[in-house]
């Protein structure tokens, strides 16, 4: 099950857009969204439109808070369109429309995922480093994220990427080596060390940016 739900900024200015990435991946920004590894909020930018990823409408809602909270400061002219992806109807909807009763099991099934993610990440603490991993398509994603659950690693899913925490830049390199012989093709496969390098100093940063990729 993906509970996935995502925020479309669209900038009157395009120039601004730049800086809105920047800022979210800004490790020094305050804000209010959850630091923990499960509750990361991915970030895409397509031409331009940037898109914002969440796994809870909660995280969502202050995602876009933030991002209403920045535009108030810098003088920024956007709309940001809410939505939340139905995977019945195959298509983003209105966040308030009531999911299928079919569709309601399924979340419950996810959000059972999800508590376990959770156990393992208090149990292990936070990741120094995450696997990026951005797949050609939604179903690619969903498949290869069960794939990667199955093979017992902790895969945090938004939309069409997915994140793995790992505990050291080797273990790192290892399973970025893997999974770029595993994942579909065109898959594009990182590892990022920002973790390693924030989390002595300041609390690891929400929002995992995936640059020039569209969403």
């Amino acid at each position: 099950m993906n509970d996935d739900w995502r925020l479309e900024v669209d900038f009157d200015d395009t120039a601004h857009i730049g800086s809105l990435v920047e800022r979210l991946d800004a490790r020094e920004l305050e804000h209010e969204l959850s630091n923990a590894f499960h509750d990361r909020v991915v970030v895409s930018r397509n031409d331009d439109v940037v898109f914002l990823y969440a796994g809870t409408r909660e995280q969502a809602e202050a995602a876009r808070d933030l991002v209403f909270s920045l535009a108030q400061q810098h003088g920024w002219k956007l709309e940001v369109d809410f939505k939340r992806w139905h995977t019945i109807a195959d298509e983003w909807e209105d966040p308030d429309l009531p999911l299928p009763e079919s569709e309601a099991a399924k979340l419950a099934e996810h959000e059972e995922l999800i508590a376990a993610e959770r156990r393992q990440t208090e149990e292990s603490g936070h990741p120094e480093y995450e696997v990026r991993v951005d797949l050609p398509s939604l179903h690619d994603a969903f498949q290869f994220a069960d794939t990667l659950r199955d093979e017992g690693l902790p895969v945090v899913h938004r939309w069409k990427y997915l994140l793995i925490g790992v505990p050291d830049e080797d273990s790192g390199k290892e399973l970025v080596e893997r999974i770029q012989e595993q994942a579909p093709p065109d898959s594009q496969v990182s590892l990022e060390g920002t973790w390693a390098v924030a989390y002595a100093e300041r609390p690891p940063n929400p929002f995992a940016i995936f640059g020039g990729m569209g969403g």
